[in-house]
């Protein structure tokens, strides 16, 4: 499969010394779903903005459709990518659901602003509440609308930063039927672990800035080995059927960022 989107040998280290990425090298594919697991503190949300271009690696490089992401074409590139914040709220700012999800596509000088504002509202269910304050929604159908504000700019990749975090569980439902329609590149970061289970079946475990396990989601939440190295763990009875042999763990790396 040709990559989409590539992290090639990235490491960073923010200003107060904290070394994030130590080496991190990934590969996903177009219309790949791909979990990105791993404890807090791991390098998650730091991979997750270089990918994004918000930072820029110590060392290494970012490239998405195999071009390298750089100063002077990162306005271009970052269109190709939309992130949905774990907090609906820091997103959405505007005094209608309708008119925060236009911003994106305005700001980005882009054309059919009305069409696409109906057409991401349709997606995930909300074209009744266009005309409605967004902080007068439901936490469930914030959470929709900032997708939606992200689905109308056409991304080719979408980045989802714990998706169901504060959900009930009939937003959690609703929140996955929309994922699992969406043709879009996907990439879930999440400690849900039965979440990326259910949508990727794909999964990259980071820890220490840099991925350790690479493999089949039901492979790598088979291996309770694994699982408890880099302190994850699933929900009592939750027990995904599968050899864990296949699952392509990687060694640990000696640095530990906090």
């Amino acid at each position: 499969m040709p990559a989409l989107l590539e992290m090639n040998d990235v490491t960073y280290t923010y200003p107060d010394g904290t070394r994030a990425l130590g080496g991190m090298s990934l590969t996903i594919g177009a219309n790949e779903r791909v979990a990105l697991l791993g404890p807090n503190g791991a390098g998650k949300t730091t991979a997750v903005l270089h990918l994004a271009g918000v930072l820029t690696p110590s060392t290494g490089v970012v490239k998405i459709n195999d071009t390298i992401i750089t100063k002077k074409n990162i306005a271009q590139l970052r269109s190709h990518i939309g992130i949905v914040f774990q907090d609906p709220d820091d997103q959405l700012f505007m005094p209608t659901v309708g008119e925060d999800v236009a911003f994106g596509p305005h700001n980005l000088g882009l054309d059919n602003i009305a069409e696409r504002v109906e057409q991401a509202l349709a997606t995930v269910g909300l074209r009744h509440v266009a005309d409605r304050h967004p902080h007068h929604l439901s936490y469930g159908q914030r959470r929709r609308a900032a997708i939606a504000g992200v689905l109308a700019m056409e991304p080719k990749i979408l980045v989802l930063d714990e998706p169901t975090s504060n959900l009930d569980p009939a937003s959690r439902r609703e929140l996955t039927d929309i994922i699992s329609k969406l043709t879009a590149t996907i990439i879930i970061v999440t400690h849900d672990l039965p979440y990326a289970h259910q949508l990727c079946e794909r999964s990259l475990i980071v820890d220490s800035g840099r991925i350790v396990a690479d493999g089949p989601t039901t492979e790598l939440l088979a291996n309770d080995a694994l699982l408890a190295h880099h302190r994850l763990e699933l929900p009592y009875l939750f027990a995904p059927r599968a050899v864990p042999a296949a699952t392509r763990q990687l060694p640990r790396p000696r640095s530990q960022p906090t």
